[in-house]
């Protein structure tokens, strides 16, 4: 299917819908499977790099193995304005989480056409957004700034294999050291579902994001005794699962007491396993989000507090492991207003919110690019990261147009 620049918005949702469904059926089953630094990612990668050469666009594919599909402007010496997204998904996700941005830049960037705008539009796909895989995410972003771990290449997924290794093994060598986006871009614009309900509840089927939260994850590891299950008495047990169900009750009353903040525990894993065996140890993993700073620390130190006592009230011990922290992150007021603009411009009213997931966005405006993200209405409940996410045509064409009418001024 050829994306060529369509005569109406509805021709426009159209091509835009027809090829995300076309992605969603990479990797298919309940959804769609394209975990980070996977076959199915790449596959999506070499789909939407031939989209972008057939629209015209350079294709480049950077030391992180993020796909870039450059529109030339008529002014090369001016720093370039990016826009995109990612292509990966958490297992049996949804159609539109990440891959939108990816498909209606490039749908906007056939709009603008080359040499229409002073400078260079560059269209992006992020390797491995989703930190499900590894339990590190944002990886191509935070290469392409310099921000990868000593301990990157280490990290292993459920099977035992290694980033080093998925790297390797997609043929893109070793990992990168350094960052490389010298210079940066003069801006970075990112399309995305909103993944929750406050847009359609508002009525209104685009938003601005103002700032995106900060977030923590750590695994808790709880270790107890095993037992037979009908000859230890329950004042006398150590059960690991029974320490980690008081902590998970624990985290959740922690998020409601902090504004704004919320805790999801959405892995468990209980050894031995046996139906007749009290579990010995209790592994989870501690997803925990705030929209500022000071939520965030509160609601780690007081999780971190609750994982000991909960492991203290029944005769176990708590090890927490940090993973990963990303600090609260405002958008670029400027580069927002663009947004803003092109959407007051469709005659909409523009509707502000703040961010719950973590995106792309943060990290690059966490290295000092200025960034924004326009949001699209998520239906369907604002369900996501499952197969149930949908999102209507009529937002699918109003971000078209909002999206090309942004670009087009911040590249003017």
């Amino acid at each position: 299917m050829s994306l060529q620049p369509a005569s109406t918005p509805q021709q426009r949702a159209g091509q835009v819908l027809g090829r995300l469904a076309e992605l969603f059926e990479i990797g298919r089953q309940a959804g769609t499977n394209r975990p980070g630094l996977g076959e199915g990612e790449q596959r999506a990668h070499d789909l939407v790099a031939s989209w972008m050469a057939e629209a015209g666009l350079a294709v480049e594919v950077d030391p992180a193995g993020n796909l870039i599909g450059r529109l030339p402007g008529s002014d090369p010496s001016l720093a370039e304005v990016w826009t995109g997204s990612h292509l990966d998904t958490p297992p049996d996700g949804g159609m539109f989480d990440g891959a939108l941005g990816v498909v209606a830049g490039l749908d906007a960037a056939a709009a603008i056409g080359a040499g229409s705008v002073r400078r260079t539009i560059a269209v992006v796909a992020f390797r491995l957004e989703e930190g499900c895989r590894f339990g590190r995410g944002v990886f191509g972003s935070r290469a392409m700034v310099g921000d990868i771990e000593p301990d990157e290449g280490d990290l292993l997924d459920a099977d035992g294999v290694s980033v080093a290794q998925a790297f390797a093994e997609l043929g893109l060598g070793r990992l990168p050291t350094r960052g490389w986006a010298d210079p940066p871009p003069a801006c970075f614009l990112e399309t995305h579902i909103e993944q929750g309900p406050a847009l359609a509840s508002a009525g209104a089927p685009l938003g601005v994001v103002t700032s995106i939260a900060g977030m923590a994850g750590f695994d808790v590891v709880f270790s107890g005794s095993r037992g037979h299950a009908g000859t230890v008495p329950m004042s006398l047990r150590s059960d690991a699962l029974g320490a980690a169900a008081r902590f998970v009750l624990a985290a959740h009353e922690i998020a409601r007491s902090i504004p704004g903040a919320v805790a999801t525990i959405g892995r468990l894993v209980t050894l031995p396993g046996a139906t007749n065996t009290i579990p010995g140890r209790a592994e989870l993993f501690a997803d925990l989000r705030a929209p500022d700073a000071a939520g965030l620390d509160a609601l780690v130190e007081r999780a971190t507090a609750a994982a000991a006592e909960a492991a203290a009230a029944g005769a176990c011990t708590a090890e927490v492991l940090p993973r990963w922290r990303y600090e609260p992150v405002a958008m670029d007021p400027a580069t927002a207003a663009a947004v803003r603009r092109a959407v007051t411009g469709l005659g909409l009213e523009p509707v502000d919110l703040p961010s719950g997931a973590g995106h792309d966005a943060a990290i690059m405006a966490t290295a000092g690019i200025p960034s924004a993200m326009l949001f699209v209405r998520s239906d369907a409940g604002g369900i996501s990261h499952a197969p149930e996410e949908f999102t209507g045509a009529d937002a699918i064409a109003l971000c078209a147009q909002a999206l090309e009418s942004a670009l087009r001024e911040l590249a003017a």
